[in-house]
């Protein structure tokens, strides 16, 4: 089964926002955080997925998800890029 990491980003409000997630399934994921069940950080906002990538192992996904959490100018550059 593939592993994707995601972004993020609020459709609407006075905040602009984006999360870095990983997870087997995108859109159920989505789904979560739009029922404010996802990770803490989400609630309260509508989401949209602007990006995700598919990795064969989890290893490489998890890793690639610390990596765009912590390299906000790579993060940055992916985000001006879709949307």
């Amino acid at each position: 089964m593939p592993h994707f990491v995601y972004i993020i980003k609020t459709i609407s409000g006075k905040s602009n926002k984006t999360y870095v997630g990983y997870s087997k399934n995108v859109s159920n994921r989505l789904k979560l955080h739009n029922l404010n069940k996802g990770a803490k950080s989400t609630k309260g906002h509508k989401w949209e997925v602007i990006y995700k990538k598919k990795f064969v192992n989890k290893s490489d996904a998890l890793k690639y998800e610390y990596n765009l959490k912590k390299n906000r100018k790579e993060r940055l550059n992916i985000i001006k890029k879709n949307t």
